[in-house]
């Protein structure tokens, strides 16, 4: 039995005439000798009726905070929607489907509601209708404790549902369906000549999934490669392949690999706020560092493009983070300088590893925008540059230009 296991985003779903199409996506796999397992989002987006958000909302007129065990409740409703109806177009085409909710598909997952890890998952009942024949659509986004409460793994959470199920069926490989052909050398909203890539590695599409793009979940990217499940992504509404996830050395075979692309993508993250915190370097003030470190993480607040030095410590919070993260480094004693409306724009390229002169046309890229660069961090596969909000677009255009990514 060859599986596979096919997402469709709630884009996909919202309209008869989509469902038709997300369909005969899966239909056509069917008559290709594959096993189907579809995995589901919530029909639409926010103010469309079934959405999560709208989901939200709803209990929020009622009062603004939700307890997260009743709130998981409510958002394991939205994928079954989805589910019971994309069913019904299946029976229509005269196929036998079954839908399974998180729960009965065996995904068991932690306590931590509203944002629960997959601890396990048990596909014996997939299997069974599998075997019986049957197009299997699970809900996205949703598994059960071990002691039975209904849990959701937090945004994005569907393309985990899909790539958890495709390594504990040992699936051909796992198709995310979505509105845009595939994966992007940038933002097509900011760079009207972006890429659509054939191939990208694991860690690059990790990279660019944390640092702003949105296609895919980067937990979703990490599940498939611990057990090389091969990730596509593709449009629901168009017949080209899309972009395929996998290892270099795994693609040569079927497709061209230009050896001398030292970026992948360029992406952006914006609504950062800087916050550089001067250091007093006097007997009180041994292991302040640590202090301040320890009081953001105490009030879980995610920080970014960090830097120590001997008289001043650096890094970048969200914006609305930042009022919060400002107080508890008063409260500590601290002088904080605060630089708010900052961007986060990231060039991505596993090629990039130690070749000379990729920071060079990078600053120079920016430099010849009259970007000013706030600051600076990198890694063997990433560089990223914190620039202010409004320069940001103008950042993505200019190194996306200068490392020829059209």
């Amino acid at each position: 039995m060859k599986i596979i296991v096919q997402k469709f985003g709630g884009s996909s779903l919202t309209t008869r005439e989509k469902r038709m199409q997300a369909a005969d996506k899966v239909i056509a796999a069917r008559r290709e000798g594959y096993s189907c397992v579809v995995v589901v989002s919530a029909m639409g987006r926010t103010g469309d009726p079934y959405a999560t958000d709208t989901l939200i909302n709803l209990a929020k007129e009622a009062y603004k905070d939700i307890n997260p065990r009743e709130l998981d409740l409510l958002l394991n409703c939205g994928e079954i929607i989805s589910a019971v109806v994309l069913c019904q177009v299946f029976t229509s085409q005269g196929f036998e489907a079954t839908v399974l909710t998180g729960a009965q598909a065996g995904i068991i997952t932690d306590k931590s509601f509203t944002e629960a890890r997959i601890l396990k998952v048990n596909p014996d009942k997939i299997i069974k209708n599998l075997q019986e024949n049957k197009i299997v659509i699970v809900t996205g986004f949703q598994g059960v404790t071990e002691d039975g409460d209904l849990t959701t793994l937090g945004r994005g959470g569907s393309d985990t549902t899909a790539s958890a199920l495709g390594v504990a069926l040992n699936a051909e490989f796992v198709e995310i369906f979505t509105d845009v052909d595939g994966i992007k050398t940038a933002d097509p909203r900011i760079v009207k000549d972006a890429k659509t890539l054939d191939v990208i590695t694991y860690n690059e599409i990790c990279q660019l999934a944390q640092q702003g793009a949105k296609v895919i979940h980067p937990r979703a990217v990490e599940i498939a490669m611990q057990k090389n499940i091969p990730l596509r992504v593709r449009s629901t509404f168009e017949d080209s392949p899309g972009t395929l996830v996998t290892n270099y050395g795994e693609s040569y075979n079927t497709v061209e690999i230009c050896t001398d692309r030292l970026l992948t993508g360029i992406t952006h993250v914006p609504n950062i706020t800087q916050l550089k915190i001067f250091i007093n370097r006097s007997e009180n003030a041994k292991g302040l560092e640590l202090k301040i470190f320890r009081a953001m993480a105490l009030s879980n607040i995610s920080i970014d493009f960090i830097n120590v030095h001997p008289d001043q410590v650096i890094f970048t919070v969200k914006d609305d983070n930042a009022e919060k993260a400002i107080k508890i480094i008063e409260n500590l004693g601290l002088e904080v300088q605060v630089l708010p409306g900052c961007a986060k724009v990231s060039a991505v390229g596993a090629n990039m590893a130690g070749v000379p002169g990729v920071m060079a046309r990078i600053v120079e890229a920016l430099t010849e925008e009259n970007i000013k660069i706030l600051q600076t961090a990198d890694s063997h596969t990433t560089i990223w540059c914190l620039v202010k909000k409004e320069d940001m677009e103008k950042a993505v255009i200019a190194l996306h230009k200068k490392f020829n990514l059209s």
